[in-house]
């Protein structure tokens, strides 16, 4: 029997950092070791009671069969007013595209759009599925560094200088996973003029976090800043992050109804409906209170301004300030180069959250993971405790560098 060949497209992905990262540290649990995993991009509150009692609600009525492929016209309805309420952004229902989750959304707009030789514009330090849909989708990521001299945004020049007659989209996080970094509306209006000189360029944009954002951050999205760019934007949402709502498997977008009618097709044949009952929960966490929201971001950002505190006082990393999301980026230049415990160099990133994992139990996502190095990935949606623990243990670790 002949082994099987697995195609080209998935030969040309990576698995995901992040997943392996998670599963890494739960092993290590299930093996009796104590450790703390900050590598999960998920909050540790619970979904909110009335989304909760939605969804007993619409299973009790019976509302567990089949749904329109790609959402149901009362939460179409739903999320045509989350843009216009939010966003001032104005969509009708054959605008709007629902999947089971952010991923499918993005990777429908891309396999239904890219063709051999398209480019994609990704800004780095990015998400870690961003090039690798678009691998998988026939199509070539195109990565800007944006460091932290550029607070961890993209550029005009930049954006410009990425851009060629090949460019399809542009894809902006924000705030971002893995900095936290958000775009301002000057910011959005700059890159706006810059994409207005390029009419070839569809621009996606991920707002997943765009409800965590903190020190009374404005938030924006670019479509909403510059109208000009409303035609060829798929701005993309979910109810993930700031619904504590990840297991529920809910991502949006509204964008041209051509774009939308295209990837209906598309989910039409693969994943077809999104579960009924989550989406009878993600009407009422759109429609009904966001009362919860100003509680929790408190929390966040109290854990956001204790992490980055205590992460500058470990040897040789040193971190800013996000505006949002529940991540921070530190860098870690100033260990590159030190020698563990163990008599391993550190030369990367990935040395480091091996040995960090290895000699202090603390898991960490490796920045070349978000394809800008020498850093890496902290998530701070866990408790207090957890986080006053992998703070000392980082600090130990640190410290035992020479």
């Amino acid at each position: 029997m002949s082994a099987l060949k697995t195609s080209d497209a998935v030969n040309r992905v990576a698995p995901s950092a992040t997943i392996a990262v998670t599963t890494k540290a739960a092993e290590l649990r299930r093996a009796g070791e104590d450790v703390i995993g900050l590598g999960a991009g998920e909050p540790d509150f619970d979904t909110p009671d009335h989304i909760k009692q939605a969804a007993i609600d619409a299973i009790n009525a019976g509302k567990t069969k089949y749904t329109p492929a790609d959402g149901l016209p009362e939460l179409k309805e739903a999320i045509c007013a989350k843009f216009k309420r939010d966003n001032d952004l104005t969509y009708t229902p054959d605008q709007v595209h629902v999947a089971p989750g952010g991923k499918p959304v993005i990777f429908n707009a891309l396999v239904s759009t890219l063709n051999e030789g398209d480019e994609v514009v990704i800004p780095a330090p990015y998400w870690v599925s961003y090039p690798e849909m678009v691998k998988l989708c026939g199509g070539t990521p195109v990565v800007v560094s944006c460091g932290p001299n550029a607070q961890y945004k993209l550029t005009p020049e930049a954006l410009e200088g990425a851009i060629t007659p090949n460019t399809k989209w542009l894809i902006l996080n924000s705030p971002s996973n893995p900095t936290g970094a958000a775009y301002t509306k000057d910011e959005l209006k700059a890159l706006g003029q810059v994409l207005l000189r390029h009419p070839q360029v569809w621009i996606l944009t991920d707002d997943m976090y765009e409800h965590l954002v903190y020190d009374g951050f404005e938030y924006s999205t670019i479509a909403q800043v510059e109208p000009g760019l409303y035609d060829r934007t798929l701005t993309m949402n979910g109810v993930s992050k700031a619904y504590a709502m990840t297991g529920w498997r809910i991502g949006y977008a509204a964008g041209p109804a051509d774009l939308i009618k295209t990837m209906r097709k598309v989910i039409s044949q693969t994943t077809s409906n999104p579960c009924s009952v989550s989406q009878y929960a993600a009407i009422e966490a759109l429609n009904g209170s966001h009362d919860f929201l100003p509680e929790r971001n408190a929390v966040f950002k109290q854990r956001r301004d204790f992490v980055v505190a205590e992460l500058n006082k470990a040897e040789g990393l040193t971190c800013g300030t996000p505006e949002g999301a529940f991540y921070v980026y530190p860098s870690c230049a100033g260990v590159i180069g030190k020698t563990a415990p163990s008599g391993k160099v550190i030369k990367t990133d990935a040395d480091f959250a091996s040995e960090l994992l290895e000699q202090e139990k603390v898991a960490v996502v490796m920045g070349e993971a978000f394809g800008l190095s020498p850093a890496f990935r902290i998530s701070y949606a866990t408790s207090n405790e957890a986080l006053e623990k992998a703070m000392a243990r980082i600090q130990k670790f640190c410290a035992s560098l020479t």
